[in-house]
């Protein structure tokens, strides 16, 4: 049977045992990544929700409306008739008092006219009568001009009131949205601080998760690199083999020939 020579070339022995157990450990690190559940490590329980802050800032959005009160407050003292309003509940009392007074001292002047008249031996004359007409129709004048004047007075002070009011509520109406703006920004700052750290707590317990997880496979891979610089240290080793083997009988047979051979070689011997 004729023999076949075999070359083969195989690392060395340890190198090839390290190398059987990366591909159990990798196996069994494949195995478990497919087997993991992945909610464990993704999912939104790692996305930090709104800080407390966050949601009174929300809360108070509303504030940002607050003006609509005061505008509509303004808008009613433009009007014709806003100053009736602010009118004196006093005013007509106060005007009563002040003409009778006048109209009592208008009278001490008939009464001057009608002394004079008596001492010039003229009383209840033409000329009597005409300065007595004469002093009425100017009192009269100055009795209207007065009341007027009190009529005027009392609607400017209202006016002015209305005015004050009206632009009171226009810096409300300004102010009110400003403060409330002001508010939730501090809100939203700080609530935002807050939520930035515990999103910064959830990265870190997903990466440890996830790393976890991985431990396995990362662990194989790891070793198969070490196991790859060992191959390229220590060059695989070649041998021969002989297939089929001889037999002992082969051997004797092969070995006596060698020597027949070799005393063919001495005929002296």
């Amino acid at each position: 049977m004729a023999e076949v020579v075999t070359q083969v070339t195989k690392p060395a022995p340890f190198i090839e045992a390290a190398g059987k157990t990366y591909l159990t450990d990798l196996q069994k690190g494949v195995g478990a990544y497919k087997g993991a559940d992945l909610s464990k490590t993704l999912g939104p329980q790692f996305i930090a929700g709104l800080d407390p802050l966050q949601q009174q800032a929300i809360g108070k959005a509303g504030g940002l409306g607050a003006y609509e009160p005061y505008l509509q407050q303004a808008s009613a003292l433009r009007g014709p008739t806003a100053y009736q309003a602010y009118m004196s509940p006093y005013q007509r009392d106060v005007i009563d008092t002040t003409l009778q007074e006048y109209d009592i001292q208008a009278q001490k002047g008939l009464g001057s006219i009608s002394q004079d008249a008596y001492t010039a031996g003229a009383f209840g004359g033409a000329r009597q009568g005409v300065r007595e007409a004469e002093y009425q129709s100017a009192s009269d004048r100055n009795r209207a001009a007065l009341q007027a004047q009190l009529l005027q007075q009392g609607f400017g002070q209202a006016q002015q009131l209305a005015q004050q009011d009206y632009a009171r509520n226009v810096q409300l109406a300004q102010q009110a949205p400003a403060l409330a703006s002001s508010q939730i920004a501090g809100l939203s700052t700080l609530g935002g601080m807050s939520q930035s750290q515990r999103q910064a707590e959830l990265s870190a317990q997903q990466q440890l998760a996830q790393q976890q997880m991985m431990q396995p496979l990362t662990a194989a891979q790891q070793y198969g690199a070490g196991v790859a610089s060992l191959i390229a240290g220590y060059p695989a080793s070649s041998m021969q083999q002989v297939s089929p083997s001889p037999s002992a009988l082969q051997t004797g047979i092969s070995a006596g020939a060698t020597l027949a051979g070799l005393f063919r070689a001495f005929p002296g011997s």
